[in-house]
């Protein structure tokens, strides 16, 4: 590609939906929106948008473009914080990712640490992708397991999350608790929909069940624990979570092998910054009080 204004202006039009909104995002006239994908489609001999009334819609051809240029502009962007990201003060932004399903542990820390540290602007990033933080992608990463890492990378431990079996109450009226794994047969079970899932709990589980016995599934650790609670059937359950709610029933206690080892991940480069360092011991203090954690 020759020009990345015009990518860049089509992937504003795309993510807008209008040259109106694009032209103001980008400060440019709205002609010279328009100026910008003609010239482009013309270079590519096809069609990018559809028009109508209400805007403009990306074609199939402009959404295999514009996945391009949204990963470049978020890598520019992410390249500027983490330039940024070496001065020596403690203010703008932390971008700090992690696993899901522990944003009720992570929030409070963050938002503490902004009320010490009220410059500080915090962007909360959870995806099932791993973020680069070669890539500046992230500042400080929250990561379960012991997986490989790349070597500019710092690893600390931060805490171990411990998870049991749990069912409602109401399961437990319809269908029994089984005193036993011995006892699984003819019980419903709820696991992760991913059979690739690096969780050790739902590894285990879907070598102990059979597949006709997982009830449901889904994606999001927050709605498979929600369906244990209303009683779909016998699923995992974080133990911080599960002693703060008492209609659920313990089938089976954690164990060493479903343990989940939370560690701190930071890139050499950024490791060493007044920002992060912040940050980290404000971390690490906050999860002494993790008690349930284990």
């Amino acid at each position: 590609m020759e020009n990345w204004d015009e990518i860049r202006t089509a992937y504003q039009v795309a993510r807008m939906g209008t040259v109106s909104g694009a032209a103001e995002v980008l400060g440019v006239h709205h002609a010279t929106v328009i100026r910008h994908i003609d010239a482009l489609e013309k270079r590519l001999g096809t069609k990018l948008f559809q028009r109508h009334a209400r805007g403009y819609t990306a074609t199939e051809a402009g959404r295999d473009l514009l996945a391009v240029a949204q990963t470049t502009e978020e890598q520019f962007a992410h390249l500027a914080s983490r330039i940024k990201g070496h001065g020596e003060t403690v203010s703008g932004e932390l971008v700090v990712t992690s696993i899901a399903g522990i944003s009720d542990l992570l929030t409070p820390v963050m938002v503490s640490f902004q009320q010490q540290w009220p410059e500080v602007r915090v962007r909360f990033l959870t995806d099932m992708r791993v973020f680069r933080l070669d890539y500046g992608e992230a500042h400080v990463a929250i990561r379960a397991g012991s997986g490989a890492e790349e070597p500019d990378n710092v690893v600390q431990p931060l805490a171990r999350i411990k998870t049991g079996l749990y069912a409602a109450q109401s399961y437990v009226d319809r269908f029994g608790k089984p005193a036993s794994e011995a006892e699984f047969e003819g019980h419903r079970f709820i696991c992760s929909d991913s059979e690739t899932t690096r969780a050790p709990f739902y590894r285990w589980l879907r070598a102990t069940v059979q597949a006709d016995q997982i009830a449901y599934a889904a994606t999001e650790p927050a709605a498979l624990e929600e369906a244990v609670r209303q009683g779909a059937g016998i699923g995992f359950v974080s133990a911080f979570r599960a002693a703060a709610a008492p209609g659920l029933v313990e089938i089976l206690p954690s164990r060493i092998e479903w343990e989940a080892p939370l560690r701190i991940v930071t890139h050499v480069d950024l490791h060493r910054t007044r920002k992060v360092q912040a940050f980290l011991t404000h971390l690490k203090n906050a999860a002494k009080d993790w008690k349930a954690c284990g």
